[in-house]
């Protein structure tokens, strides 16, 4: 089958247009005349010489899949079948992508798949979490209300995100701009000084000196030390890829000044965030947890969510191999208490979660806070330095001259 582009007016008369996938033409005007729209022009979508390279496809990205549960969950709510809803889905598309995956998927569906089973075919875009959601809610008759969490699950797990590497972005740009500024001085203005100094003669003070000797090295030796910098990089790669590597990175990373708080609270925000909903949308405890620790995004994080699972399945509850872990503070592990003896360990979670995100928003503005001064101060020191090391002797010449 084809697809074919068509313009219409409907009943009102309003101009409409969209996509649909048919034998033929007749077979597209037909459908738009049941759907009680006046086609006036259809025609063959033309084929995209790249839709088969790979790299030069729109990505699925979280933006893409929050829309898709949250109209998921809306036509499902209006009483619509599951096949019905993935063509509707389909058919409004617009990234080329998402919409060949969600063909892919109404096609497992209409073969005898549940949905569920469908999205696990693309783990990159729907993960464990999402996959086990939908299966309860398809299991327990709620998959609209399942829809609507994860939906919203999603958004605020993509704000936090979001925060975070907003609170990275500003300090890797301004040292970038640093090394930058610095490269250029060196390899471009100091020498020019250094010719001008070699016609004066005469005995160049140390930091000149340093500059000099800084730049030269630059100059001759740069594909060493670019060498270096990728060989570091390699290095540093190979090593986190390493089980013992990522543990050791995650471990100094949650023990950094500033940023390692920062981290820790994301973590706990993730963990409480995702166990809440998981836990409200019917999923068994052990499997949640299970997925939890698989998308925390630090080994001692996931070490210390295991040591929970493996206590519970030996009878104790969460709290105690939470604050034995030493990961989560102490407050959320009273707060996980209270739920559990309470019975409303979801609902709890969910406000320990919400508290969090508001901790991250602090930390946030704590770390810019911090960073804005040191960065300055790096910069200034830095640059500047080079430049007075530059004129030093222009001073030394003009103090000799006027003496």
């Amino acid at each position: 089958m084809n697809v074919y582009l068509w313009e219409g007016k409907n009943k009102n008369n309003v101009k409409q247009k969209g996509e649909m996938e048919a034998k033929s033409e007749e077979a597209v005007r037909a459908n738009l005349m049941r759907m009680k729209i006046t086609p006036t022009k259809v025609k063959i979508k033309p084929k995209d010489i790249f839709e088969n390279v790979a790299f030069m496809q729109p990505k699925v990205v979280i933006a893409d899949i929050i829309l898709f549960a949250r109209q998921f969950s809306t036509m499902i709510d209006a009483g619509l079948p599951i096949i019905q809803c993935l063509d509707i889905l389909t058919t409004q598309q617009e990234n080329p992508t998402f919409k060949k995956m969600l063909k892919a998927i109404k096609e497992n569906v209409e073969g005898g798949a549940t949905l569920a089973e469908a999205l696990a075919k693309y783990p990159d875009q729907f993960d464990e979490l999402f996959v086990n959601m939908v299966a309860a809610g398809e299991a327990g008759g709620i998959l609209d209300g399942i829809l609507q969490r994860l939906s919203a699950y999603m958004e605020k797990t993509a704000k936090l995100k979001a925060k975070v590497k907003g609170a990275m972005t500003y300090p890797v740009i301004t040292m970038c701009i640093a090394v930058g500024v610095v490269i250029v001085l060196l390899v471009f203005v100091i020498p020019v000084f250094e010719e001008m100094f070699a016609d004066f003669g005469g005995e160049l003070p140390g930091p000149t000196k340093f500059c000099v000797a800084a730049s030269d090295m630059v100059k001759t030796r740069i594909h060493f030390i670019l060498g270096g910098i990728g060989l570091f990089v390699y290095a540093f790669r190979r090593i986190n890829k390493t089980v013992k590597g990522r543990i050791f990175f995650d471990r100094v990373s949650l023990r950094l000044p500033i940023f390692g708080d920062l981290l820790r609270k994301v973590a706990v925000a993730k963990f409480t965030r995702t166990m809440g909903t998981m836990l409200s949308s019917g999923v068994a405890i052990l499997d949640a947890l299970d997925i939890v620790a698989k998308t925390a995004g630090n080994k001692i994080v996931e070490a210390a969510i295991y040591s929970v699972r493996s206590g519970i399945s030996e009878g104790r509850t969460i709290a105690d191999p939470l604050a034995e872990s030493g990961v989560f503070p102490s407050m959320v592990c009273q707060m996980i208490s209270v739920g559990e003896s309470t019975g409303a360990l979801d609902s709890m979670l969910g406000k320990i979660a919400d508290f969090y995100d508001e901790e991250v928003d602090q930390a946030v503005e704590n770390l810019t806070s911090a960073i804005e001064p040191l960065m300055m101060v790096f910069m200034g020191t830095t640059i500047g330095g080079l430049v007075v090391a530059m004129y030093l002797p222009i001073f030394k010449m003009a103090g000799a001259v006027s003496g």
